[in-house]
């Protein structure tokens, strides 16, 4: 009988779960040594979204905390620290809190998500209000972390206060965890909010951090590292490790041999190649990884259909505004060859500013480039001068997500250029051929083309056949198919015009060698071989132009096909 496999950790975030649940884990507790031997008083990780944080978080939680169990950490990396094991693990009264689920239309409603958030850290501990340790004047300002409607001065102080009254009680100083940070410095920017979001967290994490003697250590993790000056002003014990830093680089993603390692087990090793090309490619430090999120997510997905073909699970994780304003940024001729070129897996040498606020973000193009690195859009090949780096896209994944938003950039600003759609049209119906070679180079030239010559012919005949799609969008009153079954087979575009006589077949092929003609023609043969116009006739289409379309980088033929 075949071996159980265990559960694969989709979602699961909580360090004691997956132990004692029987899930896949790979061992990360490297990181509480390198912790300990290395920590600041304030630790600040910074690493994109979907790469661990949250996890890491809860198993320092589990390791440090008076409640934890410490079978959870037999058999694991840690275990071999034994002098660690006995001077830390299970000693410290730990407060944990994450700042992720804080995302308000406006401030006031921010601030009581906030308040409602925080109250569950010290609702954890109500064994206080019966310690002996503890004066009647600690017990009320105790109380006051439970109110619903306490005062932002209140919240402000709320763990330095906590942390204080802990140490009473224990007789140990405290560890203090908080998870995703800036989140609501982002929700803030989004919403129109952000200077006043911006003080509460400053005064939050200064109340907290500050001067506080209670505090053992602390560690905070985030997307982005904001200005000191914005959030972190007076705080003189802080120390960040940023994707760019070799210290804590392996403990944040799947190492290629920890990838494997997992594909070995559930026997799936031979994906491996496309799974590397999907979702590895990340450099932190000096180490490569992959993306855990979509590492796990696939794999889970090939266990029950071994025939699965990678796809993007980043994209719905964030909206992806970054890219987005980056590809709005685009209209100047540079910057558009720029993206040209990480399209085309070279890389881009850009002065990277690790410390930004959200206010700054979007404000020029360069800032726009720190945040694509920083948030794992781009990543590091290098180094090159002072605070210069070379970038490019780390992955297909990345690379699609750029692809998509190119599309549907494209696809709202075209709508914008009725006459020539209008022209392109009219083009079409009245067979010229020469007018819509013209004009679709035009819009060629207008957008940010593809020309990876590592990437197959099909992926890049999905492109331009996009942006057809696009321009003849315009159209509402066309009805237009994308991949329609017809005859035996699946034709590119089939537009009909309002007029319902006519149908107009294309069908897009990239011209990898360049040799624009010979593309065409292999077009118009396939059209021709499929008898994609049967249905169209069928249907009592009385005229069904069939139009072969070749692309190469920014240049196109179209052919005709001559009417039986």
């Amino acid at each position: 009988m075949a071996m159980r496999k265990k559960k694969l950790p989709i979602g699961i975030e909580n360090f004691e779960e997956i132990r004692k649940e029987d899930f896949y884990y790979i061992d990360k507790t490297g990181l509480i040594a390198e912790l300990l031997y290395n920590w600041g008083a304030v630790n600040l990780f910074i690493r994109p979204r979907r790469f661990g944080k949250t996890l890491n978080m809860s198993m320092l939680e589990h390791f440090f905390s008076l409640n934890g169990d410490k079978r959870i950490f037999d058999g694991l990396e840690i275990s071999k620290e034994v002098a660690l094991i006995k001077e830390y693990m299970g000693k410290y009264p730990v407060i944990s809190v994450s700042l992720k689920g804080i995302d308000a239309r406006n401030y006031e409603l921010a601030f009581q998500m906030a308040v409602q958030i925080l109250k569950r850290v010290p609702a954890k501990v109500q064994y206080l209000l019966e310690s002996g340790a503890l004066s009647e004047e600690d017990k009320a300002e105790y109380r006051k972390l439970l109110d619903d409607n306490m005062s932002e001065a209140v919240f402000c102080n709320s763990l330095r206060v906590l942390s204080e009254l802990l140490e009473k009680h224990h007789g140990r100083k405290v560890i203090l965890l908080v998870d995703e940070y800036d989140v609501p410095l982002a929700k803030a920017h989004e919403n129109g909010y952000y200077d006043e979001m911006v003080s509460l967290i400053r005064r939050f994490l200064g109340g907290t951090l500050k001067t506080n003697n209670s505090l053992k250590l602390a560690v905070l993790t985030g997307c982005l590292r904001i200005a000191k000056e914005s959030i972190f002003t007076g705080l003189n014990n802080l120390k960040v490790m940023t994707v760019a830093d070799e210290r804590f680089d392996e403990y944040f993603g799947f190492t290629d041999k920890e990838v494997k390692g997992l594909l070995e087990y559930y026997d799936v090793m031979d994906h491996y190649d496309a799974i590397k090309k999907w979702y590895d490619g990340y450099q932190f430090g000096n180490v490569e990884v992959y993306c855990p999120w979509d590492v796990l997510n696939h794999c889970d997905r090939i266990r029950s259909d071994p025939y699965v073909q990678p796809e993007n699970y980043w994209i719905n994780t964030s909206s992806n505004d970054a890219v987005r304003r980056f590809i709005e940024k685009s209209a100047n001729a540079a910057t558009k060859r720029e993206i040209e070129r990480l399209l085309a897996g070279e890389s881009i040498t850009k002065e990277i500013r690790q410390e930004l606020t959200y206010a700054e973000v979007y404000q020029t193009i360069d800032n726009i480039w720190s945040l694509l690195f920083t948030t794992g859009y781009l990543t590091q090949r290098g180094r090159a001068e002072g605070r210069k780096m070379r970038l490019a896209i780390p992955n297909l994944e990345i690379r699609d997500i750029f692809e998509m938003q190119i599309m549907e950039f494209f696809q709202e600003n075209v709508r914008e250029d009725g006459e020539m759609l209008n022209r392109f049209c009219d083009a079409l119906q009245n067979e010229d051929t020469e007018s819509v070679e013209k004009i679709f180079m035009e819009y060629l030239r207008k957008t940010i083309s593809i020309r990876d010559t590592t990437v197959r012919t099909d992926m890049k005949e999905n492109f331009y056949h996009g942006i057809l799609l696009g321009i003849l969008g315009v159209k509402n009153r066309w009805s237009i198919s994308s991949n329609r079954e017809m005859g035996e087979g699946y034709a590119d575009i089939l537009a009909e015009p309002d007029s319902g006589d006519m149908g107009i077949i294309i069908e897009v092929k990239y011209a990898h060698d360049g040799n624009l003609d010979r593309a065409c023609k292999e077009a118009l043969k396939q059209i021709e071989y499929t008898k994609y116009e049967d249905d169209l006739e069928d249907d009592g289409v009385e005229k069904v132009l069939k139009y072969g379309i070749a692309c190469y980088k920014k240049r196109c033929r179209v052919m005709l096909a001559e009417n039986r």
